[in-house]
């Protein structure tokens, strides 16, 4: 059982992240190498900026130091609102809408994120959120 509230009392941005990288979904994204920084405002100075590199071929890499190439999508955000869109607790779309995420760079990735993104492996199991 994952209780909503709980799970998101218990933000851990490093695992969120290397959550996030282990189910990104490629499909939907160019067919380039393609750059995207997660930006955590309120997080402590030492997790506030995270890159995700995606390759076609070479799969996904998380990177805690930037890796030196230009950036696609910038992703601004708190780790409660990301917690939540990972988790299928929230969309991207309705965050974006409510000002929680901003977006900033490539339309195409911004306005596909949620399908590049996915949701966690366990918020498939909706019927067991309470």
């Amino acid at each position: 059982w994952v209780d909503k509230k709980l799970s998101l009392e218990w933000l851990d941005v490093g695992l969120l992240m290397w959550d996030m990288r282990r189910n990104i979904n490629p499909e939907p994204m160019p067919d380039r190498r393609c750059t995207i920084e997660f930006i955590y405002p309120a997080a402590p100075a030492d997790q506030r900026a995270w890159w995700l590199v995606i390759a076609p071929g070479k799969g996904v890499d998380l990177c805690h130091v930037d890796p030196g190439y230009d950036v696609d999508l910038y992703i601004s955000a708190d780790v409660k609102t990301m917690t939540a869109i990972w988790l299928g607790h929230d969309t991207v779309r309705k965050a974006v809408q409510d000002g929680q995420v901003k977006l900033t760079g490539d339309k195409g990735l911004a306005r596909d994120m949620q399908k590049w993104l996915g949701l966690s492996p366990f918020a498939k199991e909706k019927a067991q959120i309470r």
